[in-house]
């Protein structure tokens, strides 16, 4: 495993996240994982030297957050040893102001998710998305207020607009508060529209970048069709794949299965090994329901690809519409 610092910040990290959104309570997603489930792919992560490991409060309204802790609290010796990732801004019920980024839920928030958890602080917490109805410079205080309290050690951002990024890092650096090291953005192969304006920011800026969904919900392992559904429980009944993904995005698959058969590769690791590689990017986050996948994304570490092989792999590309922000 490879370890890198986050941006310019002093946080280290493994060169691969492991996402945890997909372990939690099964009877919500029928691709979920329970805890025992998810035990030997955590396991194995940590065996190979996987120390990062990201989920959210919103993810299965907070059983995803319970196994994280109870298995990194169970595979790891000490604290210290990992760095855990969560995010806040969506709803986690129906009471009136139990969702975005104002003092009182992010506050509020960040208690549930240390409770659910079982530790005493977040190393790197995240809004997960921009919140319109509140004041960034609100949002902003509050955040501060938790890595001030110790209850955070990092703050990180997630999936909105260039200038919405620049807006919040400046209203933090004017006030002296703490500001976003990292973004963690909606970037592969089938959809690179965060290369327009995010990505420069973030080099510019000096901000850590950790890709989700750097497979495209399964796309880019050859498990989808042209046409609908897929091959796989998740592709044969994903919503949001659907929508995120349009028939020109096989173009780039087709590419990406041609090169990968010359190199004698999975898809997946192939679509991995391109985006570890690109500037700005530290570390993709994972996702993994079967093993299978976990090892795909560590043979990916000592794959290389040539500016001509990543030339064929991006040629096929087209425009997208930005989506991720809203």
């Amino acid at each position: 495993m490879e370890y890198v610092n986050l941006g310019r910040s002093g946080l280290v990290v493994s060169a691969l996240v492991l996402g945890m959104m997909s372990y939690g309570d099964t009877s919500r997603r029928a691709w979920h994982l329970d805890l025992d489930a998810a035990r030997p792919i955590v396991r194995r992560a940590v065996d190979a030297g996987v120390t990062v490991f990201d989920t959210a409060d919103v993810y299965d309204r907070g059983a995803s957050e319970e196994v994280t802790g109870r298995l990194l609290r169970e595979l790891f010796g000490s604290r210290d040893e990992y760095v855990v990732a969560s995010k806040v801004y969506y709803p986690m019920s129906d009471r009136p102001g139990d969702q975005g980024l104002s003092r009182r839920h992010v506050l509020a928030a960040a208690d549930a998710s240390l409770r659910r958890l079982g530790t005493d602080h977040i190393d790197l917490y995240q809004i997960h998305r921009w919140d319109y109805a509140t004041p960034v410079e609100e949002t902003m205080e509050a955040l501060d207020s938790l890595v001030r309290a110790g209850k955070v050690r990092y703050l990180g951002s997630s999936s909105m607009y260039a200038w919405q990024l620049a807006k919040a890092q400046h209203v933090a650096e004017r006030h002296g508060w703490h500001g976003f090291v990292s973004m963690q953005n909606h970037y592969n192969l089938a959809y690179r529209e965060e290369e327009r304006e995010m990505l420069p920011l973030c080099l510019d800026q000096g901000l850590g970048v950790l890709p989700y969904s750097p497979l495209a919900r399964g796309l880019l392992t050859g498990s989808r069709r042209r046409g609908g559904g897929g091959t796989t429980t998740r592709s044969g009944n994903d919503p949001a794949a659907d929508s995120a993904y349009g028939p020109e995005d096989f173009d780039v698959v087709e590419a990406l299965c041609a090169v990968a058969q010359e190199l004698g590769r999975p898809p997946a690791q192939v679509a991995l090994a391109w985006l570890r590689t690109r500037p700005g990017v530290t570390a993709p986050i994972i996702g993994a329901t079967r093993l299978q996948h976990l090892e795909d994304a560590l043979s990916s570490l000592g794959l290389a690809l040539d500016e001509e092989t990543a030339s064929r792999l991006e040629a096929p590309y087209r425009p997208h519409a930005v989506s991720g922000p809203e």
